[in-house]
C-alpha cells in the first residue's frame, strides 16, 4: 500500500477509535449524572413524581444519545478532512523530495526545495538543500579542477612541443632544446607530485612520522634554502623570534615543506626592495611560526579562498610561478600534525600567514 492511503487509514483509524471511546464514556459518565438530576425533579415533584422516575431517566438519556448520534457525525466529518489533509500534506513533501534525489542523482545539483513552516518536514527541506548545496559545490571544484590542471598541463606541454620542434629545424642546438625540455618537464612532475599529495591530505592517507624537532634547527635550515633566491630577486628575508630552546611535535620533512610553501608564496608576491619576515613565538601549548610580506596583500574576500587548489588573487600571474597547490598543501599537513594555516592581510600592504604547531612534550 502506498503512503497516502496507508497514513490516510491510520488517521482513520484513530478517529473511528476515539469516537468508540468517546460514546462509551460519556454513556458510562452520564450515569450518575442522569441520577442526581431525576432525583432532584422527584423530591421537587412531590409524591406524584415516584410514578415518573422511569419516564424521566429514559427520556435523559434518549436526550443524550439523539445529541452524540447528531454530534458524531459532523465530528467524523471534521477529523476525516484534517486526517486527509495532514495524509496529503506528508505525501505531497515526501514526493517533494523524492522528486528532489532523483534530481540530485541525475546530477542536477542546482536543485532546491521550497521550505515552508517550521515544523521537522520544513527542517527536512532545508537539510536536502544544504546536501544540494554542498554536492554543488563538489561538482563545481571538480569541473575546475580538471579545467585547471588541464590548464598547467597545456603551458609546458606547448614549450615541449615548441623547443622539440626548434631543435629538429635547427633553430636550436639540439642540447640547448633537450635542456629546455627537461625544464619543462620536471615542472610536470612537480604538478603531479604536488597533486598527489593534495589528494592524500585531503584524504587523510599522508604519511607522517611526528617526533620532537627543534623549531630553531626548522627555521634556520628554511632559510639557507631561500636565501639565494631572495637575494637574486632583490627581498631582504629575515629570521626573528624566541625559537631557542622550543621543541615542536611535527614530521621534520613535512614540516620544511610547509615552511618552503609558505615562503615560495611570499617569494612570488614580493616586488624587489620588498621584505619577507620569518619569526616564532611561543603561545601557551603552541608554536606559532609568522611568514610576513610586504607584497600587494588580499582582500577579505580572498583570504579563505587563497587555500583552495588553484586559487589565484590575479589571474593574470604567471601559471608557472608555482604549481597554484602551494597552500592547499601547507594547510593540509599543518592540519593533519594538529595545527593550521591561517592568513591575514592588509590590501597595499602585505600578508602574514600562521602557522600553529604544537609544542613537544616536556
Amino acid at each position: 500500500m502506498r503512503l497516502f492511503p496507508r497514513l490516510l487509514l491510520q488517521h482513520l483509524t484513530g478517529v473511528a477509535v476515539t469516537a468508540a471511546v468517546l460514546v462509551g464514556a460519556a454513556e458510562v459518565s452520564a450515569q450518575p449524572f442522569i441520577q442526581h438530576h431525576v432525583d432532584s425533579m422527584i423530591v421537587q415533584m412531590g409524591a406524584q413524581g415516584g410514578h415518573m422516575r422511569a419516564d424521566l431517566t429514559q427520556g435523559m438519556r434518549d436526550t443524550l444519545t439523539r445529541a452524540l448520534l447528531t454530534a458524531l457525525p459532523v465530528a467524523l466529518v471534521v477529523a476525516t478532512l484534517f486526517a486527509w489533509l495532514s495524509a496529503r500534506r506528508v505525501t505531497a513533501s515526501v514526493r517533494t523530495l523524492q522528486d528532489g534525489s532523483r534530481a540530485l542523482a541525475s546530477g542536477e545539483y542546482h536543485r532546491r526545495l521550497a521550505v515552508a513552516g517550521e515544523d521537522e518536514l520544513a527542517d527536512l527541506a532545508g537539510s536536502f538543500n544544504t546536501l544540494a548545496g554542498a554536492l554543488e559545490r563538489v561538482e563545481q571544484g571538480r569541473v575546475e579542477l580538471i579545467g585547471n590542471v588541464a590548464h598547467e598541463l597545456r603551458t609546458p606541454m606547448a614549450a615541449v612541443r615548441g623547443y622539440a620542434e626548434a631543435g629538429q629545424d635547427g633553430v636550436l642546438p639540439a642540447q640547448e632544446a633537450l635542456a629546455a625540455i627537461a625544464r619543462e618537464m620536471a615542472s610536470m612532475e612537480r604538478l603531479a607530485r604536488d597533486l598527489s599529495l593534495v589528494s592524500r591530505v585531503e584524504s587523510g592517507k599522508v604519511d607522517l612520522h611526528v617526533e620532537a624537532l627543534a623549531l630553531e634547527g626548522a627555521l634556520l635550515q628554511a632559510r639557507e634554502r631561500f636565501a639565494l633566491a631572495f637575494e637574486d630577486r632583490g627581498v631582504t628575508f629575515t629570521v626573528t623570534g624566541p625559537a631557542a630552546g622550543l621543541s615542536i611535535q611535527a614530521d621534520a620533512a613535512r614540516a620544511q615543506q610547509i615552511l618552503a610553501n609558505l615562503l615560495g608564496n611570499a617569494l612570488r608576491h614580493t616586488p624587489p626592495g620588498g621584505t619577507v619576515r620569518l619569526g616564532a613565538e611561543r603561545r601557551g601549548g603552541m608554536a606559532v611560526v609568522t611568514v610576513a610580506d610586504t607584497g600587494s596583500g588580499v582582500k577579505a574576500e580572498h583570504l579563505e579562498r587563497v587555500f583552495e587548489r588553484f586559487f589565484r588573487v590575479d589571474e593574470a600571474r604567471t601559471r608557472g610561478e608555482g604549481s597554484g597547490v602551494g597552500l592547499t598543501i601547507a594547510r593540509g599537513l599543518a592540519r593533519a600534525m594538529r595545527g593550521d594555516v591561517t592568513a591575514s592581510s592588509v590590501p597595499g600592504e602585505g600578508s602574514v600567514f600562521t602557522w600553529t604547531v604544537p609544542l613537544a612534550p616536556g
